[in-house]
C-alpha cells in the first residue's frame, strides 16, 4: 500500500503471474508531469480517476477535463462490484475503502457546472488568433489592437469591446498605420467575421466578467483534501479549437500567477489534460514552442502537468520529453502508424528484462498498463506491468440531480452565476462618440458666424458684397470634410494618452519581445 508521501497506482506482475509488488507515484516527484496513453476502451479514464482520487487525499487540488461524463462519478461513494473487489484482493488492496471526493464542477456553457470567464485581454493577441485561425497578417492587425488598447486605457473585457476597438482602428487605419504599420480594412473585417463564427460557437459566454479566480481551482477542504475541479467537456468537444485554447490559457495564467517554489513536497496542483492532441493539431510552431516552455518551466512553480491521449505520437517529442511519470495502457497495432506508435511508447520506458515492451503494449488487457514513475533522486523506474487500482468512489457518470445538488452546495455557488458588464473599451468609445457628435451638433447650430451663403445647408445669409448678379451663386465644391465628419472620424483620437499599467495578459498572450 501506498504511504503518506506517494499514490498507490497498482500492483505490478511477477514472472509467475500473480501481482506483489506496488507500484506508486512519489509526491515529490508529481510536479514533474506525466503522461497517460492508450486505445479506446483501455482505462485510461479509471487511471485518471485513481491518479486525482490520490492527489485529492494527499491535499493536492486537480483540475481534469471530462469528456464523456465518466469522472463525474468521483464526486460520490463507490459501490462494491464483483471485478471491483476481484481486482483489489488480486492487487492485495486491503482493505478496500470507498469514499466520495470534493469535487466542483465548471463549464465554460454554465450548463453543467459554474461558468467559466475569461476576460479578452487575459486571452491576448496570440491565444485569440490561434483560436480563430488568423493569417498572419490578421494576427498583426490584431497585435496592434491590443497596443492601441494599452496605450490609451481601453479594457478590452468582452467580444464587444473588441469589435469596436477593431472598428475603431480601421476608421483611425492612416493615423495608426504610420506608427505600428498598414491597416487594412480587409483584415479588420475578417477578423470581425472570425470573432462571429466564434460568438455562434459560444465565445460570448466564455468571454467576460467575472473571469475565474486561480484561488478557486486550488481549494482545500477542512480536513486537508484537494478540491477536484471536473470541467464538463462534453460540449466543449464539439469546438476543440476553444477547448484546447481554453486549457492552454489556463496553464499560462497559472505560470504567470503562481510564485517560484522550486521542488515541493508536493505539487501545489496537478492538471490533466484530457484529449491532449488538440492542443498540437494544426498549431502553428510558436504555440507548440510556448507549451514546451510553460511544460518546462510551470514544474517549479509546484504544478503538474499529465497529458492523457490515444497515441503517444499526439504529444510532440520537445514535450514528450518534459513527462516523467507515465501510464501506458494497450495499443492496437494494425497499421503502420500504429505500428510506429508502439514502438516509440516502448523505446521511451526503460526496459525490464523480463518481458519484452512493445509485444507487452499489445497484449495488455483493460486495466492492465506498464507503470514507470520517477524514484530516487528523479530517475525512471523499470517499467512494470501493472494492475490498475480499483477506485474508491463511484464508477460511472452521476445523474442530473445528484450535479446539480452538488453545484448548489458548491463553495463558490453564485460567485460566477451571473455575468457582471462594467464600463470598458466598448462603453468608454460610444461615450466619446456621442460627445463629439453633441460638440459637432452645437457647432453647427452656432453657424459659425461668417455670413456666407451655402446653399443646400439652411443658411439665408445674403451672399458676399459685390458678388450679387441677380442669379443664385453656384455651389462650390470642395473635397474637405464636413465638421461632424471631422469630429466622427477623428473622435478616439482624444480618448488619452496611456493612463495606468498597460493590461495584464497571459504569458502566451502578452505583446512581449520575441512573438
Amino acid at each position: 500500500m501506498a504511504q503518506d508521501d506517494s499514490i498507490f497506482i497498482g500492483a505490478s506482475r511477477k514472472p509467475d503471474d500473480s501481482y506483489q509488488r506496488p507500484e506508486e507515484l512519489l509526491l515529490k516527484y508529481g510536479n514533474r508531469h506525466g503522461l497517460v496513453t492508450g486505445a479506446t476502451g483501455t482505462g485510461k479514464t479509471v487511471t485518471l480517476q485513481i491518479l486525482a482520487e490520490g492527489f485529492s487525499n494527499a491535499g493536492v487540488p486537480v483540475f481534469c477535463a471530462d469528456i464523456k461524463g465518466d469522472l463525474s462519478g468521483i464526486s460520490m461513494i463507490g459501490e462494491a462490484k464483483d471485478f471491483l473487489t476481484a481486482r483489489a484482493e488480486a492487487i492485495k488492496l486491503d482493505p478496500y475503502e470507498f469514499q466520495e471526493f470534493p469535487v466542483i464542477f465548471w463549464d465554460l456553457f454554465g450548463e453543467q457546472g459554474h461558468p467559466i470567464r475569461a476576460t479578452i485581454s487575459e486571452m491576448g493577441p496570440l491565444l485569440l488568433s490561434r483560436l480563430m485561425n488568423l493569417t498572419e497578417a490578421q494576427e498583426g492587425v490584431l497585435n496592434i489592437a491590443f497596443r492601441i488598447a494599452d496605450e490609451e486605457g481601453l479594457l478590452l473585457l468582452d467580444m464587444k469591446d473588441l469589435q469596436s476597438l477593431l472598428a475603431n482602428i480601421a476608421d483611425r487605419a492612416d493615423e495608426i498605420g504610420t506608427r505600428y504599420g498598414n491597416i487594412t480594412k480587409p483584415s479588420v473585417g475578417a477578423i470581425q467575421r472570425s470573432l462571429l463564427v466564434l460568438e455562434q460557437q459560444g465565445g460570448n459566454h466564455f468571454f467576460g466578467e467575472p473571469a475565474l479566480k486561480i484561488a478557486d481551482i486550488m481549494r482545500t477542504t477542512r480536513d486537508g483534501r484537494g478540491a477536484i475541479n471536473v470541467l464538463a467537456a462534453d460540449k466543449l468537444m464539439m469546438n476543440p479549437r476553444l477547448y484546447a485554447t481554453f486549457l492552454l490559457w489556463l496553464l499560462s495564467e497559472l505560470f504567470e500567477v503562481l510564485p517560484e517554489v522550486g521542488d515541493p513536497d508536493k505539487p501545489k496542483l496537478v492538471f490533466f489534460f484530457d484529449e491532449a492532441h488538440l492542443l498540437f493539431d494544426e498549431a502553428p510552431k510558436i504555440v507548440v514552442d510556448r507549451v514546451e516552455q510553460v511544460v518546462r518551466l510551470i514544474r517549479s512553480k509546484g504544478v503538474g502537468v499529465y497529458f492523457v491521449t490515444q497515441n503517444p505520437l499526439d504529444v510532440p517529442e520537445t514535450v514528450l520529453a518534459q513527462l516523467g511519470n507515465r501510464v501506458q495502457h494497450a495499443l492496437r497495432a494494425y497499421t503502420p502508424r500504429e505500428q510506429k506508435a508502439v514502438k516509440t511508447a516502448a523505446d521511451t520506458f526503460r526496459p525490464n528484462p523480463d518481458f519484452n515492451c512493445a509485444t507487452a503494449i499489445t497484449q495488455l488487457g483493460t486495466g492492465e498498463a506498464l507503470v514507470s514513475t520517477l524514484e530516487a533522486k528523479g530517475v525512471p523506474s523499470m517499467v512494470q506491468r501493472t494492475l490498475i487500482r480499483p477506485p474508491a468512489s463511484r464508477l460511472g457518470p452521476i445523474t442530473p440531480q445528484e450535479r446539480q445538488k452538488l453545484i448548489n452546495e458548491s463553495p463558490v455557488a453564485g460567485q460566477y452565476d451571473q455575468t457582471v458588464d462594467r464600463e470598458s473599451a466598448f462603453e468608454m468609445l460610444q461615450k466619446k462618440a456621442l460627445k463629439a457628435q453633441e460638440q459637432a451638433q452645437q457647432q453647427a447650430n452656432t453657424g459659425g458666424g461668417s455670413g456666407w451663403t451655402i446653399p443646400g445647408f439652411g443658411n439665408d445669409a445674403p451672399a458676399p458684397s459685390g458678388r450679387n448678379t441677380g442669379t443664385a451663386p453656384r455651389p462650390r465644391t470642395s473635397n474637405r470634410q464636413t465638421v461632424t465628419e471631422a469630429a466622427l472620424k477623428s473622435v478616439v483620437r482624444s480618448v488619452g494618452s496611456s493612463v495606468g499599467r498597460a493590461l495584464v495578459r497571459g504569458i502566451l498572450g502578452s505583446l512581449k519581445k520575441g512573438f
